[in-house]
């Protein structure tokens, strides 16, 4: 993880459960003598984030049931990095993909003070985003645009008068619906997990697939920045499955970038990177 993130320690259970009452019905303590929760539980990961962001930043935060629940600590990892790849203080930031959960501009405005616009094609997630962002003063300079064309990533949501200093995304990854719960049975398998404790992130068909997967999503995202590339300092990805980068790799160089950066990061057990 990256040096600078706040959670890189262990969270302290008592001032979460302080901020977020309700996390201390999923508050346990494990066969180590650690005070924990489930994390397979959504419920329960779904109280953790509530309670963190209300910890960390006087956040109040929700998301429909079934909604993709994002882990916070690796999502500041990634914006993290963007600033040590950037190397300013003050950036522009275009989420794609905001989601109802609006994660990344929430941590970026209330992190480091940036200015932020979120796009998402699904627009009940959007509704949510703006109801979080209304429920908030400090988040009162995030801006929400709607993507109305499915097919499209970059085009329509980037105007003629925008200037960004970077560009975020976590693509979906799966390539279809079967192909979720192939490799969520997996993952269940695996951790040695009941059934009923699988995709504890949650997540709906925007969120989580596209035709063709993250390399397909990604190409299209690359294809589409050459329409914006005067407008945008730096485009970025989170790549999920490794297997993906090198054919990631050989989209961004058709379009003839001035730079290309690979960014790992480790987050516990997980290794993932993003493409600049």
């Amino acid at each position: 993880m990256h040096p600078q993130n706040p959670f890189l320690k262990d969270y302290n259970f008592d001032i979460l459960t302080k901020s977020y009452p309700p996390l201390g019905d999923f508050v346990l303590v494990n066969d180590f003598g650690t005070t924990t929760i489930k994390f397979a539980d959504p419920k329960a990961v779904k109280a953790l984030n509530t309670a963190l962001l209300k910890a960390h930043y006087g956040v109040d935060w929700a998301i429909p049931e079934g909604y993709l629940c994002p882990p916070i600590p690796g999502r500041l990892d990634y914006l993290l990095h963007i600033k040590d790849l950037v190397g300013r203080d003050k950036l522009n930031l275009l989420d794609i993909g905001c989601g109802a959960n609006l994660i990344y501009p929430i941590l970026a405005t209330c992190h480091f003070n940036w200015r932020c616009v979120g796009s998402e094609v699904h627009l009940e997630s959007l509704m949510n985003a703006q109801e979080i962002i209304c429920s908030n003063v400090s988040l009162s300079t995030v801006k929400l645009r709607h993507q109305r064309i499915k097919q499209n990533i970059l085009k329509d949501v980037v105007w003629d008068d925008d200037k960004f200093d970077v560009v975020v995304c976590n693509p979906p990854f799966y390539k279809s619906r079967l192909d979720a719960q192939d490799k969520n049975k997996r993952k269940v398998k695996n951790l040695a997990l009941k059934e009923s404790e699988s995709l504890n992130f949650g997540g709906r068909s925007n969120e989580l697939w596209y035709k063709g997967g993250e390399l397909a999503f990604i190409r299209k995202m690359v294809e589409e920045s050459l329409l914006c590339k005067n407008q945008v300092d730096w485009f970025t990805t989170l790549v999920s499955q490794k297997e993906s980068v090198k054919g990631v790799k050989r989209a961004i160089n058709k379009a003839q970038p001035s730079m290309v950066k690979e960014v790992s990061m480790d987050l516990g057990n997980k290794q993932t990177r993003f493409l600049a």
